[in-house]
């Protein structure tokens, strides 16, 4: 049985959905991580992937909005001199 596809218009597309996309090896690379973590990302459904076919592919967008999402910002106290 075959499945016909839609042709859905890039405007109705969700923003994260749209630009480059990057096979789980390109976002394991950017992420400096091995290929078993984008996957268990994708498992998990904590990042947003598209289906090509077969194939799974990560948006530019998604990956680079899940990294502002763990960005932690670093702390800055003043420390004051001992007299």
């Amino acid at each position: 049985m075959t499945r016909k596809s839609a042709q859905i218009p890039a405007a109705a597309l969700p923003e994260l959905a749209q630009g480059r996309l990057l096979t789980v090896e390109q976002a394991a690379e950017r992420l400096n991580t091995s290929v078993r973590f984008p996957r268990r990302l994708i498992a998990e459904r904590r990042i947003t992937f598209v289906h090509v076919g077969r194939n799974v592919r990560i948006p530019e967008a998604a990956l680079e909005a899940f990294i502002a999402a763990g960005l932690v910002e670093p702390i800055t106290t003043r420390r004051r001199r001992a007299v």
